[in-house]
């Protein structure tokens, strides 16, 4: 039998071993219950001998008494904070700052965990002390509750430990841990911690380890600060590092010899991300030469080494209560997702949440009571994009689509594409939320731009019997509106004034508004240009139709329906009775032509002095095409701040970019 110093001194290799497997190769070979009894046997031993206990034993993980305090500890190497970017062009321009200092240079890209920045420090293979961020300088000594993390190495994993090794990385909690906890807290009856990085943050300020210990918290090293005894110099070679002294290294990090490369692994994880466990919210891209790190060297508050590229959008986590299903305007059903609780995202409460439709609800097998992961970017409608399927309990319920439209009662029929389903309201002529978002969309600002006739007074002018067709709007009175709620003189009156205005907006503007099937703005202007009156249009054959730049037979179909189907010869007699212009105007060419003739041109980025919608109608006013995407058949593409992927194709394919001032002398434009 060996003596029970040298078993106690087994059971710690054996323990060892058996974190490092789990922790850093992510391959453990014992379940928890037989990792427990190893456990159970040292604590055993070590209680009846006492003076075998070590400061870096497995058992002294947990127990240590609660603290007064924190006490504060200054940083041998300052962290400082990281710079920011938020698209492509950004990272060019690191890029090539980086190579006017030192030449040709290689990058690490790593993902950006959402958690908390901590330093652990090393002396002699042994963890003295471990300290949060603070204010870069200085930190909060948390080397308790560090230690009863099971990812955090309690001595290096070497036999010939450097004398220091000061480790960065970063302290998180998955969604599912977070899921757990704020199950804990409603059978407490207490409220709901809103996400993982301030839940991660509030652990490890608990003056109690017993407390932290009960909350499973994780690392990932990425870094070092001081160092004495140690040669690495890279970072490629610091993560191997990492990994051999036993701590656990992200393995989604790669080594990208061109700033292209970075880029398309920052795009990569843009749409993978939702697949992890845990939150990320960027990239981080290194240079990865120590050597050249150092002749970089760094501002007041961030190095000249690294760049952050951050994702846009902002995520939460929550339990899909119920789905309700609302009707598009050619009857798509789109699943809405009520959201229990509802989550704060961009400063904003959120409720509801869109989930695309059948295809991609089936593909991700969402149900009812699952823990969804939501992302709201700017300002755009949130959507659930992914799944928390390891925290099912066995009560979720797969979503059932309606047999008949939830809102007018018409049969729903399946409708399938090579590539996706969707189950439409086949009742396009009476339902009347179809009706409603036709109307939202006739009104909207490009297109018949009516003032005041958003979603809400649209539904209510459908609900309330007063519009049946969208011409129905040109009928209105004051008295009909002053009997709707929230409706006063004022409002009543801005709504008719818009109304008016509305009848001079020309063919092409109201082609665009009529919701035929693929006619978009930019179609209704090249359908507006070939049969400048609508008498010219519903003379016109489908073949005639087809021979339209941009159209096709397909297109071409859909438009002769339209306007031939009992429903369209209605409408438009009835728009025609109203005073709607139904013509198009021809654009006034002057002497020497017009400066855009025959060029398409793409706008990308943050304009000055145009928004969106009134530079593209201004590039097509002065005889351009206004494309959404950059191609080899691209003339121009301006670009303001911020601008993104488009830039860079533009790039790529040698497309001559504008700046704002350089499109305003192009089309001649005096100068402000």
């Amino acid at each position: 039998m060996p003596t029970p110093a040298a078993r106690a001194a087994e059971l710690r290799t054996q323990i060892d071993r058996h974190n490092h497997l789990y922790y850093v190769e992510a391959a453990p070979v014992v379940s928890d219950r037989e990792f427990d009894k190893l456990l159970a046997e040292l604590q055993h031993i070590e209680a009846e001998h006492p003076e075998l206990v070590t400061p870096d034993s497995p058992t002294q993980r947990v127990g240590g008494a609660p603290i007064d305090g924190f006490r504060q500890v200054a940083h041998r190497v300052p962290m400082l904070s990281i710079d920011n970017s938020y698209d492509a062009a950004d990272l060019r321009k690191f890029d090539g700052d980086v190579r006017k200092t030192v030449g040709d240079a290689t990058y690490t890209v790593e993902l950006k965990i959402d958690g908390v920045s901590i330093s652990l420090v090393y002396e002699d293979g042994r963890l003295v002390v471990g300290v949060t961020r603070g204010k870069g300088d200085v930190g909060d000594d948390v080397t308790h509750n560090l230690r009863t993390i099971g990812s955090v190495p309690l001595k290096l994993a070497t036999p010939k430990p450097p004398k220091l090794f000061e480790v960065r990385g970063e302290i998180f909690m998955t969604r599912a841990e977070l899921v757990r906890i704020n199950r804990e807290q409603a059978e407490k009856g207490e409220a709901a911690y809103k996400n993982a990085r301030n839940t991660t943050a509030g652990t490890l300020k608990l003056l109690d380890p017993k407390l932290c210990a009960k909350r499973k918290l994780s690392l990932f090293a990425y870094g070092v600060g001081a160092m004495d005894g140690s040669d690495v110099t890279t970072q490629t070679q610091l993560l191997e590092t990492l990994r051999q002294y036993g701590f656990p290294v992200n393995p989604h990090t790669k080594h990208c010899q061109t700033i292209d490369e970075v880029i398309d692994y920052c795009n990569e994880w843009d749409e993978k991300r939702h697949d992890l466990p845990y939150d990320t919210d960027g990239m981080v891209v290194k240079v990865n030469d120590f050597a050249q790190r150092v002749r970089l060297g760094a501002t007041a508050k961030v190095p000249r080494w690294v760049k952050a590229y951050k994702f846009e959008a902002e995520q939460g986590i929550t339990t899909l209560g119920d789905v309700e299903f609302s009707i598009g305007k050619f009857g798509e059903l789109t699943p809405v997702a009520h959201l229990d609780p509802p989550l704060d995202l961009e400063g904003t409460s959120v409720s509801r949440a869109n989930m695309h439709n059948a295809s991609w609800v089936a593909g991700k097998d969402v149900r009812l009571g699952d823990t969804v992961v939501v992302e709201k970017k700017g300002g755009i409608i949130p959507q659930v994009v992914g799944v928390e399927k390891e925290l099912r309990t066995g009560i979720e319920k797969v979503i059932t689509w309606p047999d008949v439209c939830p809102k007018c009662g018409g049969p729903v029929v399946k409708e399938e594409t090579a590539s996706s389903y969707n189950f439409i309201c086949d009742n396009a002529g009476v339902c009347p939320a179809q009706l409603a978002k036709r109307l939202e969309g006739y009104a909207r600002r490009t297109r018949m731009d009516i003032d005041g006739l958003g979603e809400e007074v649209a539904i209510q002018l459908v609900d309330s019997g007063l519009v049946k067709s969208v011409a129905d709007v040109y009928r209105l009175e004051k008295k009909q509106l002053l009997a709707l709620e929230k409706f006063g003189d004022l409002k009543a009156q801005n709504l008719l004034t818009g109304i008016a205005k509305s009848k001079d907006r020309g063919l092409a503007k109201l082609l665009a508004a009529l919701s035929i099937y693929m006619v978009g703005e930019n179609m209704a202007e090249v359908l507006a240009d070939a049969f400048p009156s609508m008498d010219a249009l519903l003379a016109a054959s489908q073949d005639e139709l087809a021979k339209v730049k941009g159209f096709g037979p397909k297109r071409a179909k859909f438009v002769h329906d339209y306007f031939h189907s009992p429903a369209g010869e209605k409408l438009v007699q009835e728009l025609r009775e109203a005073g709607v212009k139904l013509t198009q105007d021809k654009k006034a060419v002057p002497a020497g032509g017009l400066p855009l003739a025959g060029k398409t041109l793409v706008v990308t980025g943050t304009l000055a002095t145009y928004d969106r919608d009134g530079i593209e109608s201004l590039i097509k006013s002065l005889g351009g095409k206004a494309a959404g995407s950059v191609s080899k058949k691209t003339d121009y593409v301006v670009a303001g701040e911020k601008a993104g992927s488009k830039l860079d194709k533009a790039k790529e394919l040698g497309v001559p970019v504008l700046t704002e001032a350089e499109f305003d002398a192009l089309i001649g434009k005096p100068p402000a």
